[in-house]
């Protein structure tokens, strides 16, 4: 697979650094000369390859080869630059995925497919629904948000009192809408099958939509 990232900084090259280490061909754009040569200079991250560009500019993106491109990632630290480089690289480039971050939570009603973003990740709002689910047991905590909201990957740990405990995944009638994908217990990743029995203190994660989402919730905390 084909990755642009958009953005040098240590978001960007962590990301480059994952994706160039399972194999993936991987350009980072960085519009400072600085950082380039530095970067370049001690090799990092392997694997990937730097390009002193401005993500903002046309002809600077085309350098970047998007017209083969798979996927662009743009995670600079500015959320203009962010919706500027996805527009441009859906609408001039056609790329087929374009995945943009979010600084400012207050700007992410913008980060829609009208701006050419298929994927948006708030870190803000991440790091509040992981402090969530560290603390809370028997409530519904969501994690992540696919498809501008309309999908949402939620977790509930399972209190005592949850009508869920004893009972198998097929047992309980899900949603069509919704899928268990993932049970955690005692730290350990238990795959969910129909007939895998839940537990008090499993930390069940759900695939669910913007619909079948209270259902899910009474199944599993019984409000």
């Amino acid at each position: 697979m084909k990755v642009v990232i958009a953005g040098g900084g240590s978001v960007g090259v962590f990301i480059a650094s994952e994706l160039a280490g399972a194999g993936h061909d991987v350009t980072i754009i960085e519009v400072d000369p600085d950082r380039v040569a530095k970067m370049e200079r001690v090799g990092e991250p392997a694997g990937a390859s730097w390009l002193l560009a401005d993500g903002c500019e046309v002809s600077d993106l085309a350098k970047a080869d998007l017209e083969r491109t798979d996927v662009v990632a743009a995670v600079t630290g500015d959320d203009e630059d962010n919706l500027v480089i996805s527009l441009l690289a859906k609408q001039e480039f056609a790329v087929p995925r374009v995945v943009a971050r979010v600084n400012n939570p207050k700007n992410e009603w913008m980060f829609t497919e009208m701006w050419g973003v298929d994927v948006s990740v708030s870190t803000p709002h991440l790091l509040t629904a992981l402090v969530e689910e560290a603390v809370s047991v028997g409530t519904l905590v969501r994690l992540l948000s696919f498809d501008h909201g309309r999908a949402r990957l939620v977790e509930v740990t399972l209190a005592p009192d949850s009508p869920a405990i004893d009972r198998e995944i097929a047992e309980l009638g899900f949603p069509r809408d919704s899928t268990v994908v993932a049970v955690l217990r005692h730290d350990h990743l238990v795959v969910p099958r129909g007939d895998t029995p839940l537990s008090g203190g499993d930390e069940v994660l759900v695939l669910v939509t913007e619909e079948s989402e209270p259902v899910v919730r009474e199944l599993l905390t019984g409000r």
